[in-house]
């Protein structure tokens, strides 16, 4: 890791070493033009590279098939939870939506300005500490699209597998925080979006892969930035894109690539958090916030016996190099980010400390 710290932030987060490396050389110089990535109009020829190999690059890493349009957009995926039902949801019509934390909800507030809205499964009961599966589950009749979000940042879980829409139905994901984190059948998928700062590169820039059928033709008139097919339509450059954060997706793309691919990210990832998990399993000092059957290989959300204790560990923990652990506003604790480009060593470096403190601090609990 060099001289860095452990970045154990929820997004922005760490991305590569070897991609902020070549970022440097082509913020300088990209190709040899003479002219950096940042200077680079988005529709010279050195452009036109980034662009082409960003989107194969993708369509490698996600085996996306050519009836799948690959683009992105800006606004983040904040303004995806507007742009879905805009884009495909019929006034008279009603879609479907997991409620399983924030962003879940972020998206069904949007929804009623545009269509009808049923919430299919929820764990707002419990917390948000698990993903509703079975009996917890009951979709509407004839929804248009089921939308669930794959991975709950600040509660720490993760769908395991991707709910099964009903027939007729097609599958929307906002997938901004476990993004080519492991395989993906796309072709599950009508919709998928994700907000590039957790796994795939810079906060600004938000990758979009849709069923090309789908997007062809909105079912309302729309301002022209809100229709998905003027933006898969232009390659991603319907208007200015964000020229850096297209280039910087690539880069990820590619690292992927040369690390074999998703399978080979996936071992990466449970090597890496069941490191943290085997330890919150193996002792009852802090407290895991999700249920086994829901934890999220991206974040792992837990809790010190007291709130004191929560902001001594994260005060301490700071001094040691593990940074930006302390836990959403919403439920204290903390949050160990751990993304695909997150190291080994910073799991391993996170649970030393952690045996550490609820060494130190036992007795002051039992007391």
């Amino acid at each position: 890791m060099s001289d860095r710290v452990y970045n154990f932030s929820a997004g922005p987060a760490t991305l590569p070493e070897s991609v902020l490396k070549q970022a440097q050389k082509d913020i300088w110089d990209l190709f040899d033009t003479g002219i950096g990535i940042l200077e680079h109009s988005h529709r010279d020829a050195a452009f036109d590279r980034v662009t082409h190999e960003t989107e194969a690059d993708c369509r490698a890493v996600g085996n996306i098939p050519d009836d799948y349009a690959v683009t992105w957009v800006q606004g983040g995926a904040t303004s995806q939870c507007y742009f879905v039902p805009a884009n495909f949801l019929p006034e008279d019509r009603t879609a479907d939506y997991f409620q399983t934390g924030k962003w879940a909800n972020d998206s069904i507030k949007e929804v009623p300005l545009y269509g009808k809205v049923h919430i299919c499964g929820s764990s707002k009961d419990t917390g948000y500490d698990h993903i509703p599966v079975g009996d917890e589950v009951k979709y509407s009749d004839n929804p248009v699209y089921v939308q669930f979000t794959s991975n709950n940042t600040i509660m720490g879980t993760e769908f395991q597998t991707e709910p099964t829409p009903p027939e007729g139905a097609f599958l929307v994901a906002d997938m901004s925080s476990n993004m080519f984190s492991k395989p993906i059948d796309v072709t599950k998928y009508g919709l998928i979006y994700a907000g590039a700062q957790k796994n795939l590169g810079p906060s600004g820039i938000v990758l979009v892969i849709a069923r090309k059928d789908l997007i062809a033709e909105p079912v309302r008139e729309l301002p022209m930035m809100m229709q998905y097919r003027n933006h898969a339509n232009k390659e991603g450059r319907f208007n200015t894109p964000n020229t850096f954060g297209v280039y910087l997706m690539g880069q990820v793309f590619k690292w992927i690539l040369e690390r074999g691919g998703l399978e080979a990210v996936r071992e990466m990832n449970v090597e890496k958090a069941k490191i943290v998990y085997d330890f919150l399993d193996s002792q009852d000092f802090f407290k895991p916030h999700a249920r086994k059957d829901s934890r999220s290989m991206m974040n792992i959300t837990f809790k010190c016996p007291t709130p004191e204790l929560d902001a001594l560990f994260v005060e301490q923990a700071e001094k040691k190099g593990l940074t930006t652990l302390k836990g959403h506003r919403s439920i204290g604790g903390m949050r160990a980010s751990i993304y695909n480009a997150f190291p080994k060593a910073g799991c391993e470096a996170l649970v030393a400390f952690m045996k550490e403190f609820a060494h130190e601090h036992a007795g002051a609990v039992n007391a």
